[in-house]
């Protein structure tokens, strides 16, 4: 088994309530679900995020990891710094071997052939010859090893690389599961795929996806909140997503599916191709997230050390630092697991910690900022909401799969 960092971190953040109580029996199998391997890829955008952040060569940033693909497009635009972390430490161990990838492998098609295909029995071999020695022992340990039952039966998980890595993680089984039920009902959504225009992909959408939401069976598997956790989406989010669609969950996968199949083009949103094909776009390489291009790669290879990986929790590592310290700060969609309390902990911190003009952006699962109702006034104060520009940047996020996004700038 992989030597586990901290174990205790995911459950510390996830359980808020009593054990016997509903929402603390949810709590505590989000928990166990979600102290895993997650995800493969990240599902914000980075270009939204570029925009927003405006990074510069001074930049110090502190992001959530979740599957490392962010932290790689940040280094293209040259920022000081990077320090990603992640409560998951399974997460951490892929963006560590992204980095060390990075470092070590010869050649940009080296590089695309182990993330961008990610298929490939010579990147066992190229993991073998170029990356393992270069990885710490925990991360070593999580791609070689697992139990003996495991190694027999399933093999390392480093050999997902050999047979598309994007089929694995609990992402990768839920996107699996999806297309089996799709076959079941008989629907081909990957025919969106091959679409020319935005008025072809609506109309293939409406033929072979809309219809698949008033299936009764994906009814009835939709309304699961397994479905939920698989997203990486905790209790708490859940039934405030639930709540905003008045109880019918079913609706909100409808709205925010036909975001991400029909309001951008497909030749360009590497998101869809991940939903309908758990693949990119290998062929024209168009399709694909801007760290795998090959203009890219010179860039990516040349700040890889400026990248810090930890498994630790955002507010607690925020409270090591010194005043200053930072300048750019990503948190995902973490406040939508938070309290109240938690919140005003969280800015609290940042308030502290950034720099003047810090911008901070996250996203969230209903449309408002928990911001704007959880912070005290006095520290609301400290931070200018960019509201237009926030909800302009929303609209153009490929991956569709979030309510709101939120830019906040540190008062000068």
């Amino acid at each position: 088994m992989p030597v586990a960092e901290d174990e205790t971190l995911v459950k510390k953040t996830v359980n808020q309530n009593r054990l016997m109580s509903r929402q603390g029996i949810m709590e505590r199998a989000f928990a166990f679900w979600f102290d895993s391997f997650v995800y493969n890829q990240i599902w914000e955008d980075p270009r939204v995020d570029l925009e927003a952040l405006q990074l510069n060569s001074t930049s110090n940033v502190l992001t959530i990891a979740s599957g490392g693909c962010n932290v790689l497009n940040y280094l293209v635009a040259n920022p000081a710094s990077i320090t990603a972390l992640d409560i998951n430490q399974y997460h951490i161990y892929l963006t560590r071997l992204k980095i060390a990838a990075l470092k070590t492998l010869p050649s940009h098609e080296s590089f695309f052939r182990f993330f961008g295909s990610a298929d490939s029995v010579e990147n066992i071999e190229n993991y073998d010859r170029y990356i393992k020695v270069n990885l710490d022992t925990p991360t070593r340990e999580f791609w070689e090893g697992g139990s003996w039952m495991r190694r027999k039966v399933l093999g390392s998980r480093i050999n997902y690389f050999k047979t598309n890595f994007y089929d694995y993680a609990k992402l990768g089984y839920l996107l699996r599961f999806v297309h089996v039920l799709c076959k079941v009902t008989r629907k081909d959504p990957s025919r969106l795929l091959r679409a020319e225009t935005r008025e072809e992909q609506e109309q293939i959408f409406n033929e072979t996806i809309a219809p698949f939401f008033d299936n009764k069976l994906i009814k009835a598997v939709g309304k699961q909140p397994l479905i939920m956790f698989s997203l990486g989406i905790p209790p708490k989010q859940y039934e405030a997503l639930r709540q905003e669609m008045n109880g019918d969950i079913v609706d909100l996968y409808r709205e925010r599916v036909k975001k991400l199949m029909c309001d951008f083009p497909i030749k360009d949103n590497y998101f869809t191709w991940q939903a309908l094909s758990r693949k990119y776009d290998h062929a024209n390489r168009s399709a694909i997230p801007d760290y795998l291009r090959a203009e890219s790669y010179e860039t990516l290879k040349k700040n890889a050390g400026r990248v810090n990986m930890q498994i630790a929790h955002l507010t607690e590592h925020l409270k090591k630092q010194q005043p200053g310290a930072l300048d750019r700060l990503v948190l995902l969609d973490s406040q939508d697991w938070m309290t109240q309390e938690q919140i005003n902990e969280l800015w609290r911190e940042i308030a502290r910690v950034g720099a003047p003009g810090t911008r901070i952006i996250f996203r969230t699962g209903s449309s408002r900022s928990p911001i704007e109702a959880a912070v005290s006034p006095e520290l609301r104060n400290t931070f200018v909401y960019e509201q237009e520009l926030s909800l302009e940047l929303f609209k153009r996020d490929r991956s569709a799969i979030y309510g709101g996004f939120h830019l906040y700038v540190k008062r000068s």
